[in-house]
């Protein structure tokens, strides 16, 4: 009988505790999760005009308005939702509101001018969300 009661101290905490997981969410919300840009391009707002851009294996910025014919941008530079501009300068994604004070983007995001949220990583690899 003690044994009994042992057994049922010692398994009932546990079949309690798993128990109240079996309501969580089994599925991740994917609209939460950074992904890794498929064709490495994002929108930029210039003129009233959308551009893409992309970065080489040098991190030099190219845009394009068609996605086909691509240019180098002179001065590197591309303007976000809000119309800050950022630039790939010393190894660091940085951006300014003037484009004489420039400062590091936290976390190298920024949104978008579709209002998706873009990233780089380390390599210059592009993640969307």
């Amino acid at each position: 009988m003690k044994k009994s009661i042992l057994i049922l101290a010692l398994c009932l905490p546990v079949v309690l505790i798993s128990s109240s997981y079996s309501n969580m969410p089994t599925t991740i919300d994917s609209k939460t999760d950074w992904m890794k840009s498929k064709t490495g391009t994002w929108p930029g707002m210039k003129d009233g005009k959308t551009y893409w851009y992309k970065l080489d294996k040098k991190a030099g910025l190219w845009w394009s308005i068609d996605g086909k014919k691509w240019e180098a941008v002179s001065d590197g530079a591309w303007a976000d939702k809000d119309g800050k501009w950022l630039k790939i300068h010393e190894g660091k994604l940085v951006w300014s509101t003037d484009g004489n004070t420039w400062s590091e983007v936290p976390e190298w995001k920024w949104e978008g001018s579709d209002g998706k949220w873009y990233k780089f990583d380390n390599n210059w690899n592009l993640w969307v969300k």
